[in-house]
């Protein structure tokens, strides 16, 4: 599951009742593997938060990677011991808006570890975005299988596959996000899709680099309901809602994925502006994506 709480459920006057409300809804769907976004000053107190979370969330391991000089919104990842050990974690900060948190777990006693990452990409820099979905393209090296997912504060390439409503830009009375969601093409002002077609577009005749889990399940499995719209759930004056959060996978582990859900309810939209996006996996064909890998890793060194 990836989830962007807004603040992490605390409200400017100290209020933490989103939070509890969270930890609500978590425990009830009980995932296995926890991305979290905005775990806003969840460093303070020695991570006190942090700790809270993962026992709400039963026997789980967090991960916080350090917040960055310009955003006090680090990210987080949850994993649980009955499941995965983790074996590493990486911390990457450099060239970052938001940190990527990236916890590498051993799964079932798999001959190969399987990267984890939450991120949260940049929110008011089309450029700075891009430059963030080049760098995770490093969790697709040779031998690595990975699940990474967030608030990706852009739209999916493919538009026409979309069920969410286009934005016409002309409507949007935020302008701010106007200049911060769009780009540049042919002489006109169009959505930022360019992290998406990095990350998981076609190029030159050569397969993408990660899959965006919910178009396939919309596309190959026929769930259309995994395309529903993430965000915004509270503005009214930012036009329809987008599908802004997703999660992705190597091409063998997308193969072993079963559903993807976005889930909107009454108490969702009360904790945040962002409805948390779930992925089912089937655990033998997760086992068996990283036993291939395992043999690619070993004839390429």
């Amino acid at each position: 599951m990836s989830w962007n709480v807004e603040h992490n459920g605390t409200d400017a006057d100290g209020s933490d009742h989103r939070w509890h409300l969270a930890m609500d809804i978590l425990t009830g769907l009980r995932p296995h593997v926890l991305l979290r976004q905005e775990l806003t000053r969840a460093d303070m107190y020695g991570q006190r938060m942090v700790w809270a979370e993962a026992r709400r969330l039963g026997n789980h391991t967090p991960f916080l990677a350090s917040a960055t000089r310009e955003s006090a919104n680090p990210t987080g990842v949850y994993v649980d011991r009955d499941l995965c050990d983790p074996v590493q974690f990486f911390d990457h900060r450099t060239l970052m808006w938001h940190p990527v948190c990236n916890p590498l777990v051993q799964l079932m006693d798999a001959p190969t570890p399987l990267s984890l990452a939450s991120i949260h990409l940049c929110s008011w820099d089309p450029a700075t975005r891009a430059r963030e979905a080049k760098r995770l393209t490093v969790l697709r090296r040779p031998g690595m299988e990975a699940i990474f997912g967030g608030d990706c504060n852009s739209e999916p390439h493919r538009q026409d596959d979309e069920t969410a409503e286009p934005t016409d830009w002309s409507q949007v009375e935020d302008r701010a996000l106007f200049e911060s969601r769009t780009v540049e093409r042919d002489g006109r002002r169009v959505t930022d899709t360019v992290p998406d077609e990095i990350l998981a577009g076609e190029h030159d005749g050569q397969p993408p680099v990660f899959v965006d889990l919910a178009h396939y399940a919309a596309t190959e499995l026929g769930q259309q309901d995994a395309l529903t719209a993430t965000a915004s759930l509270w503005r009214k004056d930012q036009g329809p809602r987008r599908r802004i959060d997703r999660i992705y996978a190597t091409p063998r582990v997308a193969e072993a994925l079963t559903r993807v859900e976005v889930i909107v309810t009454d108490e969702v939209i009360e904790v945040s502006d962002h409805a948390p996006v779930l992925a089912t996996f089937s655990r033998s064909k997760l086992r068996r994506a990283l036993d291939r890998a395992a043999g690619e890793g070993a004839v390429a060194a």
